[in-house]
């Protein structure tokens, strides 16, 4: 085979060239951010990414498969930054700890809010973006603190019969009072002082519910601003 013939095999087919799909999601990145989903059309998008409109649908039928993708690749980041969790380490109170306060950081960062409030407001159109979007997020940061947690039913630390319920019943606790007023409009978005107040009080909560007396001990401000 010619060199010629070669190099065409080399070739990425239509849609299939990583550098051009990530020169794509850069652009609509940086205009859904700005601009927010619904001021942003596939021809802002297209001049933003700096490339043609017909170069653009070759790679996503629509803004709205783009901009799921987009969500896509950030949830995968978060979960693998955050929810990387170790079972054989026991010091649950500083794992869920830890783990709180960077889950929390994440959600209610004004990205991550915008993100979430536009898959929303598409899943009625097209509700696969919404399961989509739930089973790399919620689901996939619940099973994977369940596993933790289940390392630690089964070294004693904690009592607990689901773990996957317990799991979720943390990372609830963990923003409350924190994300929900976001996604409605707040601008208030919360302090490092005040996330880490309702993670500790999240902490105490569960470890009142679920830690076995050798599960160590809570952390001394919790103890007090919660009277234990």
């Amino acid at each position: 085979m010619s060199d010629v013939g070669a190099g065409l095999l080399e070739r990425p087919g239509a849609g299939q060239d990583p550098r051009k799909r990530e020169q794509i999601l850069d652009g609509a990145r940086k205009l859904f951010l700005a601009e927010g989903f619904d001021a942003a059309s596939m021809g802002d998008i297209a001049r933003a990414a700096g490339v043609s409109k017909g170069t653009l649908y070759v790679y996503f039928d629509s803004k709205e498969i783009l901009f799921a993708e987009l969500v896509r690749e950030e949830k995968i980041r978060q979960a693998n930054a955050i929810f990387v969790l170790d079972p054989g380490d026991h010091d649950v109170v500083g794992v869920l700890t830890r783990l709180g306060r960077a889950f929390v950081g994440f959600i209610v960062q004004p990205k991550s809010v915008k993100a979430s409030r536009g898959v929303i407001a598409i899943a009625h159109r097209m509700p696969e973006i919404g399961k989509d979007f739930f089973s790399l997020g919620p689901r996939r940061c619940t099973s994977r603190l369940g596993e933790y947690l289940r390392a630690q039913v089964e070294a004693g630390i904690l009592d607990i019969d689901d773990v996957d319920f317990a799991a979720a019943q943390f990372l609830d606790l963990a923003q409350c009072t924190l994300h929900k007023p976001l996604m409605f409009g707040s601008t208030d978005y919360p302090s490092e002082e005040r996330i880490n107040k309702v993670v500790d009080a999240a902490v105490h909560m569960f470890m009142k519910t679920y830690g076995r007396a050798n599960a160590g001990p809570q952390p001394a401000d919790v103890r007090q601003d919660f009277g234990a």
